[in-house]
């Protein structure tokens, strides 16, 4: 009977896995399964995830094609190193981290440059028939864009994944590897940076 617990289904999901039906398979069985070589078992895991890691490395790297590269990488990053993964973080938060890690390292190679395709097409809101409004929206996150550029990249990140990813201070923490405290403290000042930056629009 469907829902009675792990058991069941680490038993009867090893089929659906292979042929494309485990979408309702938990994240931690999949990643167990990828583990131990299971390709189909990680494709699901890269379906389920891949838009949501895209969206954050976008805004980190304010380039669609550098962000599409990154989480390229990340998930064949984690594809070899599954093996070790022992689920002490849930999957999507091991996977926030590598993202987060590799876009943090790029950003403090160099200075990006800022492109309008750092915001998606599809997150720019739409109102149909209002031309005026559509574009003060996109004047508006194009502003946001700017101002997101001016944050130092830790900031950046403990920003985008409190307010866009609704991560928790803890998780952020771990995922950018420092301390609660100095999270709170970079939100503070990312958010003091930002309501500057967009005061115009408030």
């Amino acid at each position: 009977m469907p829902g009675n617990g792990d058991d069941q289904s680490d038993g009867g999901n090893a089929g659906d896995i292979a042929d494309g039906t485990a979408e309702d398979v938990p994240d931690r069985l999949l990643a167990v399964r990828a583990g131990e070589g299971d390709e189909g078992a990680f494709e699901v895991l890269v379906r389920r995830h891949g838009p949501e890691l895209l969206r954050l490395a976008t805004r980190m790297l304010a380039s669609t094609t550098e962000a599409e590269d990154a989480v390229q990488e990340a998930f064949v990053s984690a594809w070899r190193s599954l093996p070790e993964f022992r689920g002490d973080a849930a999957f999507l938060t091991w996977m926030y981290r590598i993202v987060t890690n590799r876009c943090l390292n790029q950003l403090r190679s160099r200075r990006p440059v800022t492109h309008l395709d750092a915001v998606p097409e599809h997150e720019t809101p739409g109102h149909e028939g209002s031309p005026v409004r559509d574009a003060e929206a996109g004047a508006a996150l194009r502003e946001l864009s700017r101002a997101l550029e001016g944050l130092s990249p830790e900031q950046r990140a403990c920003w985008l994944l409190r307010e866009m990813h609704g991560l928790s201070y803890e998780e952020i923490a771990d995922t950018v590897g420092i301390s609660p405290q100095a999270v709170r403290g970079r939100m503070f000042r990312a958010r003091r940076a930002l309501m500057e930056a967009m005061a115009a629009w408030r």
